[in-house]
Protein backbone atom coordinates (compact mmCIF):
# COMPACT_ATOMS: atom_id res chain seq x y z
CA UNK A 1 0.00 0.00 0.00
CA UNK A 2 0.96 3.13 -0.68
CA UNK A 3 1.08 6.15 0.87
CA UNK A 4 1.19 9.93 -0.09
CA UNK A 5 1.38 13.39 1.61
CA UNK A 6 1.12 16.72 -0.28
CA UNK A 7 1.40 19.89 1.15
CA UNK A 8 0.71 23.04 0.28
CA UNK A 9 3.23 26.15 0.32
CA UNK A 10 2.14 27.07 4.18
CA UNK A 11 3.17 23.59 5.65
CA UNK A 12 6.51 21.77 5.07
CA UNK A 13 6.29 18.88 4.11
CA UNK A 14 9.04 17.60 6.55
CA UNK A 15 10.40 13.86 7.17
CA UNK A 16 8.77 14.40 11.24
CA UNK A 17 5.43 15.65 9.51
CA UNK A 18 5.35 13.07 7.27
CA UNK A 19 6.50 10.22 10.31
CA UNK A 20 3.97 11.67 12.67
CA UNK A 21 1.08 11.34 10.20
CA UNK A 22 1.80 7.99 8.96
CA UNK A 23 1.66 6.80 12.17
CA UNK A 24 -1.73 8.66 12.79
CA UNK A 25 -3.21 6.97 9.76
CA UNK A 26 -1.27 3.46 11.23
CA UNK A 27 -3.07 3.97 14.68
CA UNK A 28 -6.67 4.81 12.84
CA UNK A 29 -6.75 3.60 9.90
CA UNK A 30 -4.22 0.46 10.24
CA UNK A 31 -7.26 -2.42 10.16
CA UNK A 32 -8.49 -1.39 6.54
CA UNK A 33 -4.68 -1.14 5.16
CA UNK A 34 -5.07 -4.89 4.02
CA UNK A 35 -8.42 -3.47 1.87
CA UNK A 36 -6.57 -0.40 0.20
CA UNK A 37 -4.15 0.25 -2.35
CA UNK A 38 -3.50 4.19 -1.69
CA UNK A 39 -3.65 6.70 0.36
CA UNK A 40 -3.46 10.34 -0.06
CA UNK A 41 -3.48 12.52 2.51
CA UNK A 42 -3.52 16.77 2.05
CA UNK A 43 -2.56 19.40 4.20
CA UNK A 44 -3.18 22.39 3.96
CA UNK A 45 -3.63 26.26 6.16
CA UNK A 46 -5.85 28.25 5.10
CA UNK A 47 -5.06 31.29 6.94
CA UNK A 48 -1.52 31.25 5.77
CA UNK A 49 0.59 32.70 8.82
CA UNK A 50 -2.51 33.89 10.76
CA UNK A 51 -3.57 31.53 13.11
CA UNK A 52 -7.64 30.44 13.78
CA UNK A 53 -9.44 28.23 15.77
CA UNK A 54 -10.02 25.98 12.40
CA UNK A 55 -7.36 26.92 9.99
CA UNK A 56 -5.39 23.75 9.75
CA UNK A 57 -7.32 21.40 7.04
CA UNK A 58 -6.51 17.38 6.20
CA UNK A 59 -8.08 15.78 3.15
CA UNK A 60 -7.59 12.01 3.08
CA UNK A 61 -8.33 10.18 0.05
CA UNK A 62 -8.77 5.93 0.71
CA UNK A 63 -8.61 3.99 -2.68
CA UNK A 64 -10.21 0.19 -1.83
CA UNK A 65 -8.58 -2.20 -3.97
CA UNK A 66 -12.12 -3.32 -5.16
CA UNK A 67 -14.17 -0.29 -5.28
CA UNK A 68 -14.28 3.56 -5.73
CA UNK A 69 -12.01 5.76 -3.67
CA UNK A 70 -13.66 7.52 -0.35
CA UNK A 71 -12.83 10.92 0.99
CA UNK A 72 -13.08 13.05 4.53
CA UNK A 73 -11.64 15.71 6.01
CA UNK A 74 -11.11 18.02 8.79
CA UNK A 75 -10.34 21.33 9.62
CA UNK A 76 -8.74 21.64 13.52
CA UNK A 77 -6.97 24.27 14.69
CA UNK A 78 -3.42 22.04 14.47
CA UNK A 79 -2.07 19.54 11.89
CA UNK A 80 -2.71 16.35 14.33
CA UNK A 81 -5.79 17.00 15.30
CA UNK A 82 -7.13 17.51 11.73
CA UNK A 83 -5.46 14.50 10.83
CA UNK A 84 -7.34 12.78 13.87
CA UNK A 85 -10.67 14.36 12.74
CA UNK A 86 -10.13 13.13 8.84
CA UNK A 87 -9.36 9.49 10.29
CA UNK A 88 -12.21 8.87 12.09
CA UNK A 89 -14.40 10.16 9.45
CA UNK A 90 -12.97 7.77 7.22
CA UNK A 91 -12.97 4.96 9.32
CA UNK A 92 -17.02 5.27 9.42
CA UNK A 93 -17.07 5.70 5.79
CA UNK A 94 -15.40 2.54 5.45
CA UNK A 95 -16.87 0.84 8.00
CA UNK A 96 -19.99 1.27 6.18
CA UNK A 97 -18.40 0.74 3.15
CA UNK A 98 -16.74 -2.38 3.54
CA UNK A 99 -20.22 -3.32 6.08
CA UNK A 100 -22.10 -3.34 2.75
CA UNK A 101 -19.97 -5.45 0.86
CA UNK A 102 -20.39 -8.25 3.28
CA UNK A 103 -23.89 -7.75 3.24
CA UNK A 104 -24.45 -6.95 6.63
Amino acid sequence: MIIQLNTDNHIDGTEPLETRVNALLEQHLGRFFPRLSRIEVYLSDSNSTKGGPADKRCAIEARLQSDAPLGASHDDQDIDRAVRGACDKLKALLDTRIGKERGY
